[in-house]
């Protein structure tokens, strides 16, 4: 498969995101720690835990006061939903696709729903995932009872 083509790229993200279980061991990780705020905690798969998935990067923690220094476009709607940190890690997929996946701690489960409900637009879907999913060409997002986690490919 080709996965350059735009078409090809989209189904290929797709499958890897959802049927090769990445997004399954991420939601368990994220719904073991649901109520849980400390940062250090880890939510990331390691490489290996999922077939083909390499984990690329270390783990970077982002407090709420800090976050302009990862998304500073955007810090102020997630700070206005009550973000605590925000959390980053790539992955490489087989060598042919590259993610990165955020997961953002928010103060409750409405500060996910916020931020996941300002990211739908008419070219989004929605996908099974947590408890409440949407698909864009190239990522998926979803939240988790006050996570709202964020995987984009490249």
């Amino acid at each position: 498969r080709d996965v350059d083509s735009f078409p090809a790229r989209r189904s290929a993200v797709l499958f890897a995101f959802t049927r090769l279980g990445f997004t399954t061991g991420l939601i368990r990780r994220v719904a073991v720690v649901a109520g849980c705020r400390i940062a250090q905690i880890d939510l990331f798969p390691p490489s290996g835990v999922t077939a083909g998935w390499q984990k690329t990067s270390e783990t970077r923690v982002f407090p709420a006061k800090d976050l302009w220094r990862y998304i500073d476009g955007d810090a102020d709607r997630y700070l206005k939903a009550g973000v605590i940190s925000a959390a980053t890690s790539d992955y490489k997929y087989r060598e042919q696709l590259s993610a990165v996946v955020d997961v953002y701690t928010m103060s409750d489960s409405a500060g996910a729903r916020k931020i996941l409900d300002g990211d739908r637009s008419s070219s989004t879907r929605g996908v099974p995932l947590g408890d409440e999913g949407i698909a864009f060409e190239q990522s998926i997002a979803f939240r988790k009872g006050s996570r709202f986690v964020r995987i984009v490919s490249f």
